[in-house]
């Protein structure tokens, strides 16, 4: 939120001297003082907002502009995803993929499963909303194996994540790919070879290990399968058609925008209601909710739950996820003041006059500015706007570019915490307290940034031996 006739005075020493004291103190009430989450970053993004100059009539605004958008884009996806997942949970769908994918790959190899299923399901769908669709069945592979929830929810939520940053059709890289002139399909290939194997040392790898030191009780947010509906369990390709329906929804949409952004098709036929309409279809909020009236009928009412007994099972959901939406709301309003302050900026500007070379300085920027302010996509597309001009006369080639575009990518991945939605997000769901977040989920999106940084630095060193 930019507020007008308001301009920072304030240099980058003094708003990087205010960010952190705001971070420590969120902390030390959360963590030392057992404030609720909710509570303290309220108070702090308060706080923050007047400690930076940010005018006293404005304040307000600015915490409900930042609380309100990162809800605008949380709420529908959890709490449709929180009813899709409870119908499939409850129905004794979730442990008929555990038990197909265990079957097919084996118990040791459990996690793998998981994971792979999440890479191929983070292709079209954005991270939150993917990781809402799949906990339902992770939970029910952690609660039949046993062992821990980390050892099969640090595979998958990886896998979402590296999805959601390194390859396009994600905003992020789609966006870096636009300001920096380079191929969106190229990006993708660059993309995909950073992210599997990054995927696989950093998120599955290092999920089987923190899973081994830390094993945590799987959480009854989506509530526990009826003894009754395991017994009569629903078809496999049942379950799997109705998980896999939003995924093909979203695709659609990402599909259709990838071709009109790309100019494949004309502005004649973009301009058709058909073409509008089926868009519209594949936008994530409404793709879920197809899907959760489908799983109602296929799930629910084909298996004698009708009424007030489906509108119940279905209120049920909300209900525990009421927690999740606030606090990744909060968190997105925390990251909003310290945007809308201009302390992201100003560390820019700093870092922009440093001779370092390019790719290690758009990975930088990108880093520092998520940890300034939270947001990927906001690190990720300006470092990439703030390079630009220097990409533009280096002369790169192709495949140079489309690796800058990962490096930059891989910055904005680094040290989620709490200005971040999604380390509330999963913190919520993975039953998390900020502790053991910050142990888990912060170090392994920090060992993700770093690894998809080193190969997208390995491909730009040959590419440009090879050019």
């Amino acid at each position: 939120m930019t507020i007008e006739g308001w301009t920072q005075t304030l240099g980058a020493g003094p708003l990087l001297l205010i960010a952190a004291a705001a971070i420590a103190v969120l902390l030390v009430l959360i963590i030392r003082f057992r404030m609720h989450a909710l509570l303290a970053l309220i108070t702090v993004s308060l706080a923050t907002a007047f400690a930076t100059g940010i005018p006293a009539d404005k304040v307000v605004p600015v915490l409900v502009n930042g609380f309100g958008t990162t809800l605008g884009t949380v709420a529908l996806l959890v709490g449709l995803g929180a009813m899709l997942g409870r119908i499939v949970e409850t129905s004794g769908g979730a442990k008929v993929l555990a038990d197909y994918l265990i079957s097919v790959f084996g118990e040791k190899r459990a996690p793998f499963a998981l994971g792979l299923a999440s890479l191929i399901f983070g292709f079209p769908i954005f991270f939150d909303a993917g990781l809402v669709v799949m906990l339902p069945v992770v939970f029910a592979v952690a609660h039949r194996l046993g062992g821990g929830l980390l050892r099969y929810g640090l595979p998958a939520a990886g896998a979402f994540s590296v999805m959601h940053i390194f390859v396009p059709p994600h905003p992020g890289p789609v966006s870096a790919s636009a300001l920096l002139g380079a191929n969106v399909g190229l990006v993708v290939i660059v993309g995909l070879v950073a992210a599997i194997p990054t995927w696989y040392v950093t998120a599955y790898l290092y999920g089987l290990w923190t899973g081994r030191k830390l094993v945590l009780p799987v959480p009854a947010i989506l509530g526990e399968a009826d003894e009754e509906a395991e017994k009569h369990p629903p078809r496999f390709s049942t379950v799997m058609g109705v998980l896999l329906l939003p995924l093909v929804l979203i695709f659609l949409n990402t599909g259709l925008n990838t071709l009109a952004s790309s100019g494949v098709l004309d502005k004649a036929v973009t301009a058709e209601p058909w073409f509008q309409i089926l868009r519209t279809i594949g936008e994530t909020p409404v793709a879920l909710l197809i899907s959760v009236f489908v799983a109602a009928l296929v799930l629910g009412m084909r298996r004698g739950i009708h009424g007030s007994v489906l509108e119940k099972l279905l209120e049920s959901s909300l209900g525990p996820v009421c927690s999740v939406i606030l606090i990744t709301g909060a968190g997105g309003m925390f990251g909003g003041v310290l945007r809308t302050s201009g302390i992201g900026k100003a560390l820019a500007d700093v870092l922009g006059g440093i001779g370092i070379p390019l790719i290690v300085a758009g990975f930088l920027i990108s880093a520092i500015l998520r940890i300034a302010q939270g947001s990927a996509t906001v690190a990720l597309t300006t470092a990439a706007g703030l390079i630009a001009p220097a990409v533009a006369d280096a002369g790169l080639n192709g495949m140079q570019l489309a690796a800058l575009v990962i490096a930059v990518a891989a910055g904005s991945v680094v040290v989620s915490h709490v200005n971040d939605s999604g380390f509330w997000l999963v913190g919520r769901f993975f039953g998390m307290d900020v502790k053991t977040t910050l142990k888990t989920w912060t170090v392994m999106e920090t060992l993700i940034g770093v690894a998809g940084f080193a190969v997208a630095a390995l491909v730009f060193a040959i590419a440009g031996a090879a050019g």
